[in-house]
């Protein structure tokens, strides 16, 4: 049966709301603002008055903002609010308090997924499979890491692969120690070192409500023309920096063989329970590590992942099926119905 989408009344309002972005800030902070023109497109094409709305640390005005607008559904594209992850949360926490509908997940999930600690830390306890960690901090202050090598480094909050790249990636205990010793005492506190998992890496796209979330098709990420001595990383030029050899030797693809089924089945398994254990809602994204002897290990779970027209979730939609446009809806309507999505 054909999709028609579903027309609002012609008085319904969609409030977009997103981080205010600076003059001056990175292409992954500036991507935000495509999503929001991308889904106000869409929203607008669906029947709705939309108004874009910056977030600042300035909540209060927020708050009387969407007061005054009174939308049917807000459509959350808060990443970080002053440039700071941690605090992306806070948005949900008003809306929620304010009884106001809202895309994505709610806020304890949202600190759940965006620290990601937090998170390996669930998933662990409810038996699913995340590579060993230790805090850099207690590697730094010890002078000793207790998982095996090899290792990479990262932040528990920066997301978009910010400061993340092939040099990440170290064989030795001493290499890592020394790579710790040389973050700031503050980044020191907050990156931690995981064991890297060497391998094929892929994602997987789900939405919808509380109960029976859809998993989209299974995305792999090729590392083209990487040799066996480099590592295998989708870092920041990898994602943001179209010029890049990063950029251009890491494509996404949907073609898979018959012999990766029981695998891809397995990966599916594991996003479904990791949205159960992790209370999702709306839509997010499962990124995983396989391994030589074809062992899966989530490296995080990414709660309202980038909906940029060119990322990886809308490609997974349209590669079920769905475009731009029906995405949208279909997000929104799971905000309105939280509990089926539908």
């Amino acid at each position: 049966m054909q999709h028609r989408p579903q027309q609002p009344s012609p008085r319904a309002t969609a409030v977009i709301l997103h981080n205010e972005v600076g003059a001056r800030a990175l292409a992954d902070e500036q991507d935000v603002l495509v999503q929001a023109e991308a889904v106000a497109a869409s929203l607008t094409s669906l029947g709705y008055a939309v108004s874009q709305v910056g977030v600042s640390l300035d909540l209060a005005s927020i708050k009387r903002r969407v007061s005054e607008l009174q939308p049917g559904g807000v459509f959350n594209l808060i990443e970080s609010l002053d440039g700071d992850e941690r605090l992306a949360c806070a948005v949900p926490i008003l809306l929620e308090g304010m009884s106001v509908p809202f895309t994505g997940v709610g806020s304890a999930a949202m600190l759940v997924c965006n620290d990601k600690l937090l998170s390996k830390r669930m998933l662990r306890v409810a038996g699913l499979p995340t590579p060993p960690w230790q805090l850099c901090s207690e590697a730094h202050a010890t002078g000793s890491i207790t998982i095996d090598p090899p290792y990479i480094v990262k932040s528990a909050w920066k997301h978009g692969s910010l400061g993340l790249d092939t040099e990440s990636v170290v064989d030795s205990k001493d290499g890592a120690l020394a790579k710790i010793a040389a973050l700031s005492p503050a980044d020191r506190a907050s990156f931690y070192v995981e064991r890297y998992i060497d391998g094929r890496e892929f994602n997987l796209s789900v939405m919808g409500g509380r109960r029976e979330p859809r998993v989209l098709p299974a995305a792999e990420i090729r590392f083209d023309d990487h040799g066996a001595d480099m590592p295998k990383v989708v870092g920041y030029r990898a994602k943001w920096d179209a010029d890049s050899w990063d950029f251009s030797h890491t494509p996404r693809s949907f073609e898979f063989g018959a012999g990766d089924q029981p695998l891809l089945d397995t990966l599916i398994d594991i996003a479904r329970s990791c949205w159960d254990i992790l209370g999702l809602t709306g839509y997010a994204r499962v990124d995983y590590r396989v391994d030589t002897q074809g062992r899966p290990w989530i490296l995080e779970v990414n709660a309202n992942p980038c909906i940029s027209p060119d990322a990886g979730f809308p490609a997974a939609a349209q590669r079920a099926g769905m475009s731009f446009t029906a995405m949208v809806e279909r997000i929104l309507r799971c905000a309105l119905s939280p509990t089926t999505g539908r």
